[in-house]
């Protein structure tokens, strides 16, 4: 094997002595492809089962906690218990091919499509509408509600029933979505979150939601799970907004993360290399940088952002991230990670083959959603 590829395909050991086959991750990617009633469809199963077999970890597509947390048009549930036998299906699907499967829960807050919400009521930490991407960004009439004290507390133990049925279902973890804007997001940026209780206010109050999903999270699994159960967190580093979270909050939310005896931290970008836009000295600094000297190895931090090519891996892997997720490329090429520890890598296919829909195992939803979004797949 070539040398320099030798350290991506070496094991590595998490802090709750999980020892991972490689450091090659296939990161959590919305496929709009699950059934109407929320269970995970046939064609999901076989999608995620394609792409198992190379990567250590597999970070499931987000699944909603509560109704009115649900964000996508085919988004699987996790909300209730009857949604157990489908969460097991997705979970043997990826182990049976040898890699952990790791549930993404979340809420979607005021990201979620009115339709898909009990009532057409989308709620957030305040009733702020999104900027871009929401309901509300389109149209000026749907505004979030504010949650309640009451509810608040009621998602945050949402989150913990979801985490035990993913334990129930046969999950080896869960990754708590803090990122791309939903409403662990919203909380803790100062855009969406203008509260005056104990939710709100000063950067360590916007923490309280956060932490508080953290505690609940691993609260069930000290009790209901091994000490080998996973449990991950991933976030946005900034936010374009005024105000927005910036990159120097981020590093002060990472900070305590990095304390709460997590077994991962993942950083959501879409370019590993991008530099900080503000709230830091440097900004001609990668943000990979700032958050690895933060971290200071307390807990592994996963990379991630546009990683196509094995020389990229490489150079990315030379900033000493212990491990590298891939997004679209596993999408592209399900057999990146067998090519490249078979000595293949120049056979590695880095532009999605619109003739070879079917051999790539890609549902419909997905496939149309990639075809018909230029630029958002190299090919397209």
């Amino acid at each position: 094997m070539n040398v320099d590829n030798q350290f991506m395909v070496s094991t590595y050991t998490l802090p709750n002595e999980v020892e991972l086959k490689n450091r090659l991750v296939m990161a959590p990617m919305t496929n709009f492809s699950s059934n109407p009633d929320g269970t995970v469809s046939d064609a999901e199963v076989s999608y995620y089962a394609r792409r198992s077999s190379g990567v250590s970890m597999v970070i499931t597509a987000c699944t909603y906690v509560t109704p009115n947390g649900k964000g996508f048009h085919g988004e699987f549930a996790g909300d209730k218990d009857e949604m157990i036998p489908s969460l097991s299906r997705l979970a043997n699907a990826i182990k049976e091919q040898g890699a952990k499967a790791i549930l993404q829960i979340f809420h979607g807050g005021r990201m979620c499509p009115p339709e898909l919400v009990p009532n057409g009521e989308i709620v957030s930490a305040s009733d702020v509408p999104a900027v871009s991407g929401g309901a509300s960004t389109e149209e000026p009439d749907v505004k979030p509600r504010p949650l309640t004290e009451d509810e608040v507390e009621g998602i945050i133990k949402a989150f913990g029933d979801t985490t035990r049925r993913a334990i129930e279902a046969g999950y080896d973890g869960v990754e708590i979505h803090g990122a791309n804007g939903y409403l662990i997001q919203q909380f803790f940026s100062p855009h969406s979150n203008r509260r005056e209780d104990r939710y709100g206010g000063n950067l360590e109050k916007r923490m309280t939601f956060p932490l508080a999903i953290v505690d609940e999270v691993q609260r069930v699994v000290k009790e209901q799970a091994t000490p080998e159960f996973i449990v991950g967190y991933r976030f946005s580093p900034e936010e374009p907004e005024t105000p927005g979270i910036t990159m120097g909050d981020t590093l002060k939310l990472v900070d305590t993360l990095a304390n709460k005896g997590l077994t991962y931290l993942h950083v959501s970008i879409s370019e590993f290399f991008s530099t900080a836009r503000r709230g830091v000295e440097d900004t001609d600094k990668p943000r990979i940088e700032y958050l690895l000297e933060t971290i200071n190895n307390r807990v592994p931090l996963i990379g991630v952002g546009s990683i196509y090519s094995a020389d990229e891996a490489r150079k990315a892997f030379n900033t000493g991230v212990p491990l590298l997720a891939l997004g679209r490329e596993l999408i592209i090429d399900p057999d990146w990670v067998q090519k490249v520890a078979e000595d293949k890598e120049k056979e590695i296919i880095t532009k999605i083959d619109k003739t070879k829909q079917k051999e790539l195992v890609i549902p419909d939803p997905l496939w149309n959603a990639i075809i018909h979004t230029p630029g958002w797949f190299p090919g397209v």
